[in-house]
């Protein structure tokens, strides 16, 4: 399963796949012990980001398009550590939903592990709410809010050009969900949010998530236990 053939990759390189006008890079950000899956859309010679996670400079001189905008499904560190980096060198635009701002930009020491990222979101420039839509060229995102993780996580589920693929953040993962035992944590809120996105994602979509591979809406319908369990 997945739509990257390559394995894992750090940031002397990246993976695509292109479909159409759209090619979607990844960015393996590897911190300490720490994954995180950093996405790039482009379309029609511009890029907008998700999820850069650290070292955002570098993310933006692998890119040999503008970058447009920033998007983090999350506030949390592993997230949200390079987007002060990637919109100092790029002026791009940064957003994330408005639950989660506030923990963005005190992100280093929300967790443990924040010593080791670079630094904290700066203040957003767009917040998100439930059905805005982002995007670049003509690809398009309409944001689906899935508190649990944080009170603030979203998805961003693919329109036009990018029909098809949903970013999932820490929200589901292949054969899992994020977890909800951290500060802003709320397991009822997580099952309610797996439920809504269980009947509004179709099952071909392909879901990219924050950590680990990516997969189908179909195959977690049939195989995530959570998924099973609200469906």
């Amino acid at each position: 399963m997945g739509i990257y053939n390559a394995g894992a990759m750090g940031l002397d390189g990246v993976e695509a796949v292109e479909s159409g006008r759209l090619k979607v890079m990844l960015f393996h950000v590897e911190v300490g012990m720490h994954s995180t899956n950093c996405y790039a859309v482009v379309s029609e010679g511009r890029a907008l980001v998700v999820d850069p996670a650290n070292e955002g400079a570098t993310i933006a001189k692998e890119l040999d398009v503008p970058v447009e905008l920033v998007v983090a499904t999350h506030g949390h560190v592993d997230h949200v550590g390079g987007v002060l980096g990637l919109v100092e060198a790029t002026g791009a635009k940064f957003a994330i939903s408005a639950a989660d701002a506030d923990v963005a930009m005190h992100a280093k020491r929300e967790l443990s592990i924040g010593a080791n990222y670079d630094d904290d979101a700066p203040k957003p420039d767009i917040l998100l709410k439930d059905g805005d839509v982002v995007g670049v060229g003509a690809a398009r995102f309409r944001v689906l809010p899935t508190p649990g993780h944080t009170p603030g996580g979203i998805l961003l589920v693919g329109e036009g050009d990018a029909e098809g693929i949903c970013f999932t953040g820490d929200t589901i993962f292949a054969g899992s969900v994020g977890r909800t035992d951290l500060r802003g944590g709320d397991m009822p809120a997580m099952l309610d949010s797996l439920r809504r996105a269980a009947g509004e994602i179709p099952p071909e979509t392909y879901l990219l998530p924050g950590h680990g591979d990516d997969t189908t809406m179909s195959w977690e319908l049939g195989h995530n236990p959570y998924l099973r369990w609200v469906g």
